[in-house]
């Protein structure tokens, strides 16, 4: 009734791959490993935006109108993607020309200091 199930391909295909270097290890001499040269650790990518060609004072000026300032309202105001709106936003925070006033959980709310 029970029995060995069938295997998935994937896994198939990794036996088979294995069987093949496991062979091909025996090929090339007993007891001689050639050592690879691994390859340097991969860095992380520091991912960087290109803000929209205008100075803080015209991005606030586009900014103004606007009752809440989100992400959302930002990126079709700007003309931008919600990434770069987002960079935006906290740049223009941190040089302290916007107040972040409320939202919660990465959807923040902004305001112009008046």
């Amino acid at each position: 009734m029970g029995g060995v199930k069938k295997k998935s391909l994937a896994s198939m295909e990794k036996s088979q791959d294995s069987e093949e270097t496991a062979q091909g290890d025996t090929t090339q001499g007993k007891g001689k490993k050639t050592k690879e040269k691994s390859a340097p650790p991969q860095q992380r990518k520091q991912l960087s935006f290109l803000p929209p060609r205008m100075s803080d004072s015209d991005l606030l000026k586009s900014l103004a109108p606007l009752k809440a300032i989100t992400v959302h309202t930002a990126a079709k105001a700007l003309g931008v993607n919600s990434s770069v709106a987002t960079g935006v936003l906290r740049e223009l925070e941190s040089k302290g020309s916007l107040k972040r006033v409320g939202g919660f959980s990465g959807h923040g709310v902004w305001s112009t200091k008046v």
